[in-house]
């Protein structure tokens, strides 16, 4: 299974920001999003995870197959690190194991029975990041994911990113750290950049078409 995507163009509050884009990202690759603040990198991702319609163009992958992570951590305050991601495996119906797992490679499982809302916000975003290990989803989308890690706690999701490579999955990541993946590819979203329409660039109508952009 290979994500695709072909002359897509996107929308931030009805005003194109980005058009003509074209990528391909296969089992085991990593394909990091660079471009100024405002160039569309967040629009793009709320786009691939089917939060949002294309203007135009294609997406080839299922959205369910997608596991999206964004600035917000989805955490249920009252809930233990334990019983947060307890939650989210019955959502996507991976077992107990997957939990165990998911707090050994975050480093949380100390912090198993201390309720979300003591945590500090380096431990809300590893639990938050911890999530992407419970849905045993294959491609995932991620908007800068390192907010409020340190420099170990990016090296330690950066592991987990590679570890998800190594078992065949995928990531799109835009962030303006290193994350430690040499293998990964970049993309620089300023040559996709929407031009006006009047100098040829692809108006401000939502495609109505949405229900077939994933093939």
């Amino acid at each position: 299974m290979d994500l695709s995507v072909s002359d897509l163009a996107v929308a931030r509050g009805g005003v194109p920001v980005l058009e003509g884009l074209g990528f391909a990202v296969a089992g085991g690759e990593a394909l990091i999003l660079r471009g100024p603040n405002g160039i569309g990198k967040t629009t793009l991702l709320r786009t691939l995870a089917g939060l949002q319609p294309p203007l135009a163009g294609t997406m080839s992958l299922p959205a369910e197959a997608i596991a999206y992570a964004a600035h917000a951590d989805g955490l249920k305050a009252t809930l233990t690190v334990a019983e947060n991601l307890a939650f989210w495996a019955a959502v996507y119906g991976t077992g107990a194991s997957a939990v165990a797992a998911a707090m050994e490679r975050m480093n949380l499982s100390q912090l198993a029975p201390r309720p979300a809302m003591s945590l500090s916000a380096g431990q809300k975003r590893r639990l938050g990041l911890a999530r992407l290990l419970v849905t045993g989803r294959p491609v995932w989308v991620l908007d800068e994911p390192t907010v409020s890690l340190d420099t170990a706690s990016v090296a330690l999701f950066g592991e987990a990113v590679r570890g998800h490579l190594a078992a065949g999955g995928m990531a799109v990541i835009a962030t303006h750290i290193d994350l430690g993946l040499p293998e990964a590819r970049v993309l620089d979203l300023g040559a996709f950049k929407a031009r006006p329409p009047g100098e040829g660039g692809i108006s401000g109508e939502f495609d109505r078409s949405f229900d077939g952009a994933f093939a």
